[in-house]
């Protein structure tokens, strides 16, 4: 059980803007052979699209905070993310796994006011595809 509680929350931290690596969790649980490795993928998937929930609810409230000093991007850089997301759209999400673009890229979309639905659909299809590809290959490996 401990296993599954350390899979999630690293996934869940992973998908914010705070640095983590689940896959390196997910990777050691798999070669350890100790848990089916569908409820390891299930585990994963789910806390990294709650943490991309968590990204698109601070979006959501972001820019009633923007005039403060603190807040985390100029008036120049937030005009050119929702250009961008614009631009894009919803489909942008299926990027949502990617480093460094994929967990900013979920809080432009609460941002953008992206319903969340749609939200969820594409987050998990992409974060979910991006664990079965990484548990094919590490399975493959060992």
């Amino acid at each position: 059980m401990i296993a599954y509680v350390g899979l999630f929350a690293s996934a869940l931290v992973a998908a914010t803007v705070l640095p983590m690596q689940s896959e390196a969790v997910l990777s050691g649980l798999l070669i350890g052979g100790a848990y089916p490795v569908t409820a390891l993928v299930l585990v994963a998937t789910v806390g990294n699209v709650l943490g991309a929930v968590i990204n698109w609810i601070l979006g959501r409230f972001l820019l009633r905070f923007k005039d403060r000093q603190w807040f985390p991007s100029s008036d120049r850089q937030l005009a050119r993310a929702q250009r961008w997301y614009r631009r894009y759209g919803r489909w942008s999400l299926l990027g949502s796994w990617l480093p460094l673009v994929g967990d900013p890229l979920t809080v432009v979309a609460g941002l953008m006011r992206e319903p969340l639905v749609p939200f969820v659909v594409l987050v998990t299809l992409a974060k979910g595809t991006r664990y079965l590809v990484l548990t094919a290959a590490v399975l493959s490996w060992f």
